[in-house]
């Protein structure tokens, strides 16, 4: 009985008395004296104003009031235990939920991330919800997200918060990014300020982080963009420019993925962004909130293994891009490490050195790995 410990004594030797139809057997099996056994029973039914124990013949019995009542402590005997189970659970991270904050830019970036905690922790539920940075703070004070994932400028003048704390993942460049039919695609950058004000541009909304950077680097460098759309959705403002009308601005990792995307540097040159974890400081962590956390910086250094010469799929911002070798040069370096190997066997190793036929160097057309898998925003 001692794993009841934590049941309500007098229905813990109500039990008893029902299995053993004995107040002396019960009081034996629990190592209690039999009258503060009885008492206790005696206690029970005065609180509940009624008999529970039919104590007239030789072999002691419930009542009809007993056998209700204790159908019903049985359950709740159950629910204890199973909630002591998934307590267990938890904490070996077999089951569990996480409520992730991102806004769209990171919300992709941190594809490859989600993918893998999922591999190594499939019982746990992931939860995603896109909205503005300033919102993924407020959701985090309010508790209705466990992490956020923020993106924000390495010259940003906004003060840290008290109630929010901020673990780096990696810093990301900006470019301006556009279809393969743009009069810009094959140009050499960078870019002028002036040349930059000429571009039909689409952009996310002011509520976004990502826009507010961009609208801060035109006023210090007095530029005065042509914006034609404002968005709200990554995936859309992708599909826009790949028609090759219209640019945009967008972090290197999110350009050079993408099929058919071209990007070329500014001048001046655009802040650099960082991509970190943020919580509540004075958060009770969950053990999946933790993993995800301890998660998140293994893959940030694997990801930072990657040298700028290396990108992960040919593309206008440096001269030379990562040739075919530089798929064995990855196997050989990373194969071993239990992320990169996880991501291997879920397939994402053909879209972290993938090339389309629309961005290979040398023009030609051969299809190859991975192309039939790279997301398309």
């Amino acid at each position: 009985m001692d794993r009841n410990i934590i049941f309500p004594r007098s229905i813990r030797y109500l039990l008893a008395v029902a299995e053993h139809h004995s107040f002396t057997r019960a009081a034996e099996v629990l190592y209690v004296s039999q009258p503060t056994l009885s008492q206790q029973i005696r206690q029970l039914e005065d609180l509940l104003d009624v008999q529970l124990l039919d104590r007239s013949g030789r072999v002691v019995r419930l009542t009809a009031a007993g056998e209700v009542y204790l159908h019903h402590a049985r359950r709740a005997l159950g629910e204890l235990d199973a909630g002591k189970r998934a307590i267990h659970e938890l904490q070996d991270l077999s089951r569990g939920s996480l409520r992730l904050g991102m806004t769209p830019i990171t919300d992709y970036l941190a594809i490859p991330l989600l993918d893998h905690f999922n591999a190594r922790y499939p019982g746990i539920t992931v939860n995603t919800l896109e909205m503005p940075q300033n919102d993924i703070k407020d959701a985090l004070t309010g508790d209705h997200v466990d992490i956020g994932i923020a993106f924000s400028s390495t010259l940003t003048t906004e003060e840290g918060s008290d109630e929010i704390d901020s673990h780096l993942l990696f810093i990301e460049t900006l470019s301006l990014a556009f279809g393969k039919d743009h009069p810009l695609a094959g140009q050499q950058g960078p870019l002028s300020k002036h040349a930059l004000e000429q571009e039909s541009l689409i952009l996310f909304n002011p509520d976004y982080a990502l826009r507010r950077h961009i609208d801060r680097y035109c006023l210090e460098h007095g530029i005065t963009p042509r914006i034609a759309m404002e968005a709200t959705s990554l995936s859309v403002i992708i599909e826009i420019i790949r028609l090759g009308r219209l640019a945009t601005i967008l972090p290197d990792t999110i350009a050079c993925a993408q099929h058919g995307l071209h990007s070329i540097s500014l001048l001046p040159e655009l802040p650099h962004h960082t991509i970190s974890l943020i919580c509540r400081k004075d958060a009770n962590k969950s053990p999946a909130c933790l993993a995800f956390e301890e998660l998140a910086a293994e893959w940030s250094t694997t990801r930072c293994q990657l040298k700028p010469s290396h990108r992960i799929r040919p593309c206008p911002l440096t001269d030379s891009c990562a040739p075919d070798e530089f798929k064995l040069v990855l196997n050989a370096r990373f194969s071993e490490t239990p992320l990169v190997a996880s991501m291997v066997e879920a397939g994402a190793s053909a879209v972290l050195w993938s090339a389309s036929a629309d961005d290979r160097v040398d023009g030609s057309k051969t299809p190859r790995q991975g192309d039939d898998i790279t997301p398309h925003g």
